[in-house]
């Protein structure tokens, strides 16, 4: 991203650089300013995508793993901020390398001119703005990967494998396209993320899901889907919204500034594809599986055509981007339905709408960009480079945590639900052992005998 998106005050630079007054230069000022400010707000729009995700896997899954989704959605932005403090983005934004793997060193410091409108002119803001949204980036990433192992995985293992995966594959990933790699000189292009955050996380999502096997019960021998409904519809609904609003930073900070006209068209191509994504999926399941619309369908539409729109959103049109957004909600069904029949259990439906639907819409940039320059075999190259750097990397490091530390919760303690066996506790008192500090066997007559009120009033 940063490579090419140089910012209005780049342009300005580029453009007219026999202009050195004073007035000019407090132009200038400005002009960082504005930009800054708007990449600071993308910044907090991206972070809170991380509720979004919460509360859409906490709603999809069942109440007995509630407290276990909710941990590991909390965790996954301190590891990813952590880690990209450390290693990644040094690995991701090396500077002059190969083009394949470079690494800046350990740790983050700010240069000279990191907090000028010097800086400003090649990468947009500062240098500290520039860390904090990138590494929202990488932490979005890696929560991909949660819903689709969900109330199955133990906690130490997904914190382990989270750590890997977030601070080497993606950072690696990123470097070939928006580091300035290879990827970038042979002319692939991916403004905001369907393949190098979404379908990474994706690739991540299906390895774990083939892994780790189906959840207790939810295949019968004889292929039957055992449905297992979700514990709150209205937080997948309060997640999925969150997360559409997120996206405003996601794909509106990839402008990189606050250019007016670029930023509003990719606001607006963003929207309708999360609206064509979501009214595509109601239809397509309505009329091809269930004469009933079903509502969580619906949602994974909107988040699909989102993830859509995410690799050409600058570079279409708003009637393209029903198109492409129209399609992710199609595909989506098919893909939820395919995975069903292959019995991959992904509790959230992560793969449908981040590999499956990242793919596409990385590929349709070469069908509708408004850019000659992207053409489908550049596309090809650049999904298919680094899906099989992601799938091959989530392999090794999920067998690697299989063979040290194990992967798999125990059958009874699945069957407990891992707030219980991992956490000790829940997110309910409904589902509590015990109840106002009584014991289990406690009887609702034995505990109203010990209520004063209750007594009274008998």
């Amino acid at each position: 991203m940063k490579k090419y998106c140089a910012g209005a005050l780049g342009a300005m630079v580029l453009l007219a650089p026999t202009l050195a007054s004073a007035a000019d230069e407090t132009i200038s000022k400005g002009e960082f300013t504005a930009n800054n400010v708007w990449m600071m707000l993308c910044t907090g729009l991206v972070f809170i995508m991380h509720l979004g995700f919460a509360a859409v896997e906490s709603g999809l899954s069942r109440s007995k793993n509630t407290v276990n989704i909710l941990f590991k959605n909390t965790v996954i932005p301190m590891l990813g901020l952590l880690t990209y403090c450390i290693i990644g983005f040094n690995l991701m934004y090396p500077g002059e390398f190969n083009g394949y793997l470079g690494f800046a060193g350990f740790g983050i410091a700010s240069p000279e001119n990191g907090l000028t409108p010097e800086y400003a002119a090649s990468h947009g803001y500062t240098y500290w703005t520039d860390f904090l949204f990138q590494g929202m980036f990488a932490a979005t990433c890696a929560t991909i990967v949660s819903g689709a192992v969900a109330e199955r995985i133990k906690l130490w293992s997904f914190i382990a494998f989270s750590t890997l995966f977030v601070s080497l594959t993606y950072t690696i990933a990123g470097s070939w396209k928006w580091g300035g790699g290879w990827l970038q000189a042979a002319g692939f292009y991916d403004f905001a993320g369907s393949t190098i955050v979404h379908s990474v996380g994706g690739w991540g999502a299906l390895v774990g899901a083939m892994i780790l096997g189906p959840r207790i019960g939810k295949y019968s021998k004889d292929g039957t889907v055992n449905p297992m409904p979700g514990s709150s519809m209205p937080s997948a609904v309060l997640g999925v919204f969150l997360l559409w609003l997120g996206w405003f930073g996601f794909n509106g900070g990839s402008v990189l500034n606050a250019d007016p006209g670029i930023t509003s068209l990719v606001l607006v191509t963003t929207c309708l594809g999360a609206a064509a994504g979501g009214m595509a999926a109601m239809v397509t399941y309505t009329l091809a599986i269930s004469k009933k619309p079903d509502l969580s369908m619906m949602l994974n539409g909107i988040l699909a055509g989102l993830v859509g729109i995410t690799a050409g959103a600058d570079v279409i049109t708003p009637l393209t981007a029903i198109i492409i957004g129209g399609v992710a909600g199609v595909v989506v069904v098919g893909s939820v339905v395919l995975l069903d029949k292959l019995k991959i259990d992904d509790p959230v439906g992560a793969v449908s709408v981040h590999l499956v639907c990242g793919v596409w819409g990385t590929l349709a940039v070469g069908i509708f960009s408004t850019n000659p320059e992207h053409t489908m075999v550049k596309q090809l190259i650049g999904a298919g480079a680094i899906g099989a750097f992601a799938l091959a990397t989530a392999t090794l490091f999920f067998y690697l945590v299989k063979m040290t530390m194990g992967l798999r919760v125990s059958a009874e303690e699945e069957i407990e639900g891992l707030d219980a066996g991992e956490h000790g506790m829940h997110a309910y008192d409904f589902l509590s052992p015990t109840t106002h500090g009584l014991p289990p066997e406690s009887t609702p007559a034995a505990m109203a005998a010990l209520s004063p009120q209750v007594s009274a009033a008998e």
